[in-house]
């Protein structure tokens, strides 16, 4: 086999295992990162690592293996940003432009989705991984083990408290928001 044929091979095989994992890739890291460049940022630097390390994938679970990586990474970006996250300006949320027909149930999704973002914010960053890996992605328990490289009854304690904190964060924005609302209707 030449090297060429190997490097064909190879590349295939590692567009099979990482690239249909690469939305899931980019969710963890904006919900780890904070913001959409950096996260883009961060799944492309763990694609580089994982296509630089393919080798020692030894098959399973490809979506774990590189969130593993993504998270890893992830962790290793957080240390050395200087910058205060900010949001970044949406322009398709920002330009008027909408098909929805609805405009209150608009409203209240969004503050809905606001409160949800704020209080996943306020939790710690385990059960944030937690949730956002189980809820949002979808992973299994033993996915959510071997992206963690925890035991599965960790995983399965770890988010039944993590469920149990943003219970508790929903209802303290809930409060929250009812204190700045209660003014404003008085």
């Amino acid at each position: 086999m030449t090297s060429s044929t190997r490097n064909t091979s190879d590349a295939a095989t590692f567009d099979q295992v990482v690239l249909p994992h690469l939305d899931a890739a980019y969710r963890l890291a904006r919900w780890l990162v904070g913001n959409q460049d950096d996260a883009q940022d961060a799944v492309q630097e763990a694609s580089l690592r994982a296509l630089r390390y393919f080798q020692t994938f030894s098959g399973g679970n490809g979506r774990a293996w590189f969130l593993r990586i993504v998270r890893h990474t992830c962790y290793g970006w957080r240390n050395h940003l200087t910058a205060v996250p900010t949001e970044l300006f949406d322009e398709e949320q920002h330009s008027g432009l909408s098909t929805a027909k609805d405009p209150e149930a608009l409203l209240l999704q969004a503050d809905d989705v606001e409160l949800i973002d704020e209080a996943l914010r306020n939790l710690p960053r385990r059960f944030r991984e937690l949730l956002v890996l189980r809820e949002i992605e979808g992973l299994s328990y033993q996915e959510l083990a071997d992206v963690l490289d925890i035991p599965l009854g960790t995983v399965m304690s770890g988010l039944s408290r993590a469920r149990r904190a943003m219970r508790g964060a929903l209802v303290d924005q809930l409060e929250l928001r009812d204190r700045h609302l209660a003014p404003a209707i008085a």
